[in-house]
């Protein structure tokens, strides 16, 4: 027998069928410790052996206001590590990069983020320098100018690109005037900021009494907490951090058609309420988003990608924030085929908001969704970022292991029943970003529209 004959046996003996997929696992829920310091603050330890290293996410819920305030508490943010404790910029980078870690701030409508990680025999160094943080930023005059001019310069290229600018009309459009009404501040905005105000904000800010601290890795969760509690006892501030206050209901009203001359895409944006943790249906609105939009395989990916070739990367999913839960369509297409995209949009929404799915998709999705979650929470930082979620929405450490047993006991009717209070065309709020010279004639034959 030759070679290429031989070659050719083993390649038919190697073309076996796919196994099917096995029942996921349960979920082994981590050894945990838990404390709510004098201050207010609330610590969860977490133990994961897997690697030598610790990881924190400290949650500051703030409530911003809109202009100025949004900008302040964004510059606010990028400026935190300027300096603390006595240190220079510098100085605080080469302490961390020392105990092998580091510390990053994140802002946003629902507060303020500072995520880190170090080597787990470095724990106490990394709180001692996060209690600097907390406690004694320097704000230097010169360096935070120079770091609002960064600010504003991002905030302009933010602002020139298309899909921020649906994104961003889309929340105007929910939110109208709310602290959610949007993401990015004006350039102008950021330059009113005076450098010299952001001390006396930190301290009206960056308050204990309801933030949350959640720390994994290789510890022992019953140490980790004596060992918080020392290093932050000097963290201390009256007041708590705001409330957000109630969003608007929700008024869907005629498609927002905002306007961008001679440009080359329509970028479509669509949403509106989705259940929290809470509800016994969000397992269940999780699987219906899933099957409409919310991964690779979905109906909408198939459709508007695969089949027509609309566009690249469409998607959909369901954010949790503090004063609100919504699910948000996005979907990026071809000045000249916006109607037609859009026409299939809204029949996946319709279709998956009226019919049952199939056995098959509820399968599939639940897979995803249970197989994802254990791909999160695989790492120290995933479960972190996880834990800070969860706990910061209501939830316990044991959602871990309820959830995807929610997920797998979800019926198809409990699908559908989600999919309707969710998904409907009529509950959803619509916008689109394009050429509208080009563009109207077509989304008018299809829905009331008007220009914004």
């Amino acid at each position: 027998m030759s070679p290429v004959q031989r070659s050719g046996k083993r390649r038919e003996r190697a073309a076996q069928p796919i196994p099917p997929l096995t029942r996921p696992r349960k979920q082994r829920l981590p050894s945990v410790a838990e404390r709510v310091l004098p201050s207010g603050l609330r610590v969860v330890a977490v133990r994961r052996a897997s690697v030598p290293l610790v990881h924190v996410r400290l949650r500051i819920p703030n409530a911003v206001k809109r202009g100025t305030d949004l900008a302040k508490v964004s510059l606010l943010g990028r400026s935190m590590m300027l300096g603390a404790g006595g240190r220079s910029q510098n100085e605080l980078a080469e302490a961390l990069q020392t105990i092998g870690g580091g510390l990053r701030v994140d802002d946003g409508a629902d507060g303020v983020v500072i995520g880190g990680e170090a080597l787990a025999a470095k724990l106490p160094q990394l709180l001692a320098l996060l209690s600097d943080v907390l406690t004694d930023p320097a704000y230097p005059k010169a360096a935070v100018e120079r770091e609002a001019g960064r600010l504003a310069d991002h905030v302009r290229r933010a602002l020139s690109q298309p899909g921020v600018t649906a994104d961003e009309a889309w929340l105007r459009r929910r939110y109208a005037d709310h602290v959610y009404g949007s993401n990015i501040p004006s350039p102008d905005e950021v330059a009113a900021v005076p450098a010299g105000s952001l001390k006396a904000a930190h301290r009206r800010r960056v308050l204990p009494d309801g933030s949350l601290l959640v720390l994994v890795g290789d510890v022992t969760p019953a140490r980790v907490l004596d060992q918080v509690e020392k290093a932050l006892s000097g963290w201390r501030a009256d007041g708590r951090g705001a409330a957000v206050p109630k969003v608007p209901a929700l008024t869907t009203g005629p498609l927002l058609l905002v306007d961008r001359p001679g440009a080359v895409q329509s970028n479509i944006r669509i949403g509106g309420t989705a259940p929290r943790r809470t509800d016994p249906s969000y397992a269940s609105a999780q699987i219906a988003n899933g099957i409409f939009g919310g991964y690779f395989s979905s109906r909408l990916t198939m459709n508007i990608r695969e089949d027509k070739g609309y566009t690249y990367s469409p998607h959909s999913a369901i954010r949790v924030l503090r004063g609100d839960v919504r699910v948000f369509t996005s979907a990026d297409v071809a000045t000249e085929v916006t109607a037609p995209a859009l026409v299939e949009v809204l029949y996946e929404l319709g279709k998956i908001a009226t019919l049952p799915a199939k056995e098959e998709e509820l399968d599939a999705t639940v897979q995803y969704l249970t197989g994802t979650l254990a791909l999160g929470t695989a790492t120290q930082s995933g479960l972190a970022e996880l834990l800070a979620d969860i706990l910061s929405d209501g939830m316990g450490v044991d959602w871990l292991q309820e959830y995807p047993a929610r997920l797998a006991a979800a019926t198809l009717d409990d699908v559908q029943e989600a999919a309707a209070a969710m998904l409907a065309p009529e509950k959803l709020v619509k916008v689109v970003v394009g050429d509208a010279d080009r563009v109207e004639a077509g989304l008018a034959t299809l829905t009331e529209v008007t220009r914004g």
